[in-house]
């Protein structure tokens, strides 16, 4: 008869070079769900939906707030977001209790209302490009086994307990479609199933409470993983977090390492030793676009299993650090680059053409965009309050061959329509294709991304 051992045998002396190889990993493996915890932990520390620092939607567990205008750019709690939705944001305890989606009759209008399970990835499918029709939809956790109630449209199962939730419904940047959607976003909401009573209930989100942002922002996305904290909340995640298929040896080796540290403190010193340098050394530089997914051409990166990694930790970890709460391929496809068509970091000392050719425009049924973000993926803030040019914008110019140029540059072109310039920082920044609802030439990889030239 053998007998499986999942790691070193207990009371092994470990030395201190595989305590931290096998830590780093562990670290690189952990990130994603740890930063679940910590932003659920702080995004959900509200009495009621309301607007955390007056810009980020935050809802107690098991609910939501929506947003009634574009997201502020001086928020920092979520790196990557667009101009080109309306938000909503929240996190759910699915084993305690059911969510429930209540979704309107949007008609023609594009919308997405994506959950994630605590890996990041994504397991409801609600949305235009699902055909999903108004109703009340339950997103259920993988331990609850109670009944719901009749009036639920239909349901999703989560693999984890824990769960975040982003509606996003697409919306033109004119004053006309802010009040063609301010009645009807109103019927759009999360929460729990006990407050579930069979009719479309109503919340005025544009009066929703501010509440304090309890860590001053600086340039970059808050910090929601601590590596000198990362060993006292991963048993969090190997408890709650069933393991995927042959990740069983994975959970013994790291359960291992917990309880080697909480025996030894010069164990667990050299993981807090090891977390912090795979931090800097590792982590860090995922937030280049080009560890964030395969070549897309012309420079561009583009994951192809984003929201459904299964094992791959790379892309899971680098999107986790660079653009946490990705939607699948088949809702939005994210293409991005740090560079130019020659290989050059952008920078706002150059400027720069992006042209798409007649007929190259995104192949899309919902909608596209291209944002533009400076070194920490945020906006930068300009006069003309202009942070994304695209579907939203109903003014830009074509060419009379029908091609469509869009210029990124610091200052205002001479020679060229400032409808079609996107503002650019004086300092290195990226840009940022969505395409909402791509067609199958994205999805495939045979629609290929424009060229961005540096023209001075």
């Amino acid at each position: 008869m053998s007998i499986e051992v999942a790691g070193p045998v207990a009371g092994s002396r470990m030395p201190e070079a595989y305590v931290k190889a096998a830590g780093r990993f562990a670290y690189v493996w952990g990130w994603p769900m740890v930063s679940m915890i910590n932003r659920r932990t702080g995004l959900t520390s509200v009495p009621e939906p309301g607007l955390r620092g007056g810009v980020l939607p935050n809802a107690p567990v098991g609910g939501v707030c929506m947003m009634t205008d574009y997201i502020a750019p001086s928020q920092r709690f979520v790196a990557c977001t667009n101009q080109d939705v309306l938000y909503g944001f929240g996190f759910g305890s699915l084993d305690e209790q059911p969510a429930v989606f209540q979704i309107p009759d949007f008609g023609d209008r594009f919308w997405v209302a994506a959950a994630w399970d605590h890996r990041t990835d994504s397991f409801a499918q609600l949305g235009k490009q699902y055909g999903t029709k108004p109703g009340f939809y339950a997103v259920v956790g993988p331990n609850w086994d109670g009944t719901l109630p009749d009036g639920i449209t239909g349901s999703f199962r989560s693999s984890t307990a824990l769960a975040a939730f982003c509606p996003r419904v697409f919306i033109e940047d004119t004053p006309e479609d802010r009040a063609a959607i301010a009645d009807l976003i109103q019927q759009l909401n999360i929460y729990p199933l006990d407050q579930f009573d069979g009719t479309m209930q109503t919340y005025d989100w544009a009066n929703v409470p501010n509440f304090p942002v309890p860590e001053a922002a600086g340039s970059a996305e808050i910090r929601w993983v601590d590596p000198n904290l990362f060993w006292d909340q991963l048993p969090e995640v190997l408890e709650t977090v069933p393991p995927l298929p042959g990740e069983e040896a994975l959970y013994g080796q790291f359960r291992t390492l917990v309880a080697a540290a909480a025996e030894s403190p010069e164990v667990k010193a050299a993981l807090v030793e090891s977390a912090v340098e795979t931090e800097e050394q590792v982590i860090t530089p995922l937030l280049r676009w080009e560890f964030n997914g395969p070549a897309a051409g012309n420079n561009w990166y583009s994951p192809t299993n984003n929201s459904a990694f299964g094992t791959d930790y790379l892309t899971r970890t680098a999107l986790a650090r660079s653009n946490m709460f990705e939607n699948a391929p088949q809702e939005t496809k994210y293409i991005f680059t740090d560079t130019d068509i020659d290989g050059n970091q952008l920078d706002g000392a150059h400027t720069y053409t992006v042209t798409f050719a007649a007929g190259e425009l995104p192949p899309v049924n919902g909608f596209f965009s291209l944002t533009l973000y400076n070194k920490h993926h945020f906006y930068f803030e300009n006069d003309l309050g202009r942070y994304s040019l695209g579907t939203k914008n109903p003014d830009l110019q074509y060419g009379d061959d029908g091609s469509l140029i869009l210029y990124v540059s610091n200052q205002p072109p001479t020679d060229a329509p400032e409808t079609n310039w996107l503002p650019a920082p004086p300092e290195e920044f990226s840009l940022y294709i969505r395409a909402y609802w791509p067609e199958q030439a994205i999805l495939d990889g045979t629609w290929t991304p424009p060229r961005v030239q540096r023209t001075q």
